[in-house]
């Protein structure tokens, strides 16, 4: 099952998140709280939104299996607000069972549902699982794109400038 998350969700969202840094050699880059992500998702106005993927355990209980957290970003060529996936997240034990394609899928109900034009993230060069799954997917590389990220010195720099 795919819904929303809830407040009571957050530690265990915040936790695949050090899980998926973990995955993506960069643990150190972690500096959010479970406060700072509550804060990020529910506060009035809040501007990120997550999903949660729910598995039954073994105790017939429904556990988060995955998480998707994602933002509404802006096309000045379509002139329409699109989807940008920040993070999807599967427990390694739990991949295969359909919860990353069921999270990508309700995110593209979403950009439907709202005539919203695209659907868009980034993945590592690195990360071949992901890639394939994508690309299986129909999902496509913006491979003429580069990324740039402005942060730390840089970014106090150029802000105090």
């Amino acid at each position: 099952m795919i819904r929303p998350a809830r407040p009571d969700d957050v530690p265990t969202i915040h936790r695949l998140v050090r899980e998926l840094a973990e995955y993506e050699r960069a643990p150190e880059q972690v500096l959010s709280t479970p406060d700072d992500l509550t804060a990020a998702l529910f506060a009035p106005g809040a501007a990120a939104f997550a999903h949660v993927a729910e598995h039954v355990g073994d105790d017939g209980e429904p556990e988060i299996a995955g998480f998707a957290l994602w933002f509404r970003n802006f096309s000045t060529w379509t002139g329409r607000h699109g989807v940008y996936l920040e993070d999807l997240y599967v427990r390694p034990e739990l991949r295969g069972h359909g919860y990353g394609r069921s999270l990508l899928a309700e995110l593209a109900r979403i950009c439907v549902e709202r005539g919203y034009q695209r659907l868009e993230w980034s993945v590592l060069d690195w990360n071949t699982p992901s890639i394939e799954f994508y690309r299986a997917l129909g999902a496509r590389p913006m491979d003429e794109w580069t990324t740039f990220r402005l942060d730390g010195e840089g970014l106090e720099k150029l802000g105090r400038s």
